[in-house]
C-alpha cells in the first residue's frame, strides 16, 4: 500500500514537482517521497491522538478532506523547506498537489473494484510495525460475538460479550 500511495503522488507530481524551477532536480525524489510520507504521518497522528472517527470521514467523507489536507500540507510544506525550498514556493507546490493526491487516494479506499488501497490495510500499516491495530478491534469492543482471542489464539466463547456488555458489568 505505501508503494502504490507513493506511485499516486509520482503520477500526479510531474507539473508540481519534476516540472517546477523552484524544486532541483536533484531533489526530486526526496520531494515526491516527502509528499507520499506526509499523508502518512497525518494519518499516524490521527491514530496515535484516538481520532479515528475523523480517519474514518477523511475517507469516507469528502466535505471531511479539508482539514486532512491542510494538515497533510503543512506537513509536506514543512519538509518541502527543510530541502532549501522558499516557503511561498512549497506553500504552492503542497497545495497544488495535496488536495489531488488525497480526493484519489480516498476514491481508491471507496472503490470496491480498486484493491490497491484497502482503508484496513492502510490503517494497520499506518498504526504501526507491530500490526496490532485492526479495523476489526474496534468492532468486536461494540459487539456480542466475542471475536477475542485468548493469549494461546484460540478464539474465546460466542458469550463473552463485547464493550457494550463489559461496560454493564461493571455497574
Amino acid at each position: 500500500m505505501l508503494k502504490n500511495l507513493e506511485n499516486l503522488v509520482r503520477e500526479n507530481a510531474q507539473s508540481a514537482i519534476v516540472d517546477n524551477s523552484e524544486i532541483p532536480n536533484d531533489k526530486n525524489e526526496a520531494a515526491i517521497e516527502a509528499a507520499s510520507t506526509s499523508i502518512i504521518d497525518v494519518l499516524r497522528q490521527k491514530i496515535a491522538a484516538g481520532d479515528i472517527n475523523g480517519l474514518i470521514s477523511s475517507f469516507k467523507d469528502p466535505s471531511a478532506q479539508g482539514a486532512t489536507s491542510n494538515e497533510v500540507e503543512n506537513n509536506f510544506t514543512s519538509k518541502l523547506q527543510d530541502m532549501g525550498i522558499n516557503l511561498e514556493s512549497a506553500k504552492a507546490v503542497a497545495a497544488s498537489i495535496i488536495p489531488g493526491i488525497l480526493a484519489k487516494f480516498n476514491q481508491k479506499t471507496n472503490d470496491p473494484s480498486d484493491n490497491s488501497f484497502d482503508f484496513q490495510d492502510i490503517v494497520a500499516q499506518v498504526a504501526g510495525p507491530d500490526g496490532k491495530f485492526q479495523l476489526s478491534d474496534l468492532t468486536n469492543l461494540f459487539n456480542n460475538k466475542g471475536g477475542d482471542t485468548t493469549s494461546s489464539g484460540d478464539q474465546k466463547g460466542e458469550n463473552d460479550g463485547g464493550f457494550i456488555d463489559k461496560m454493564k458489568d461493571m455497574f
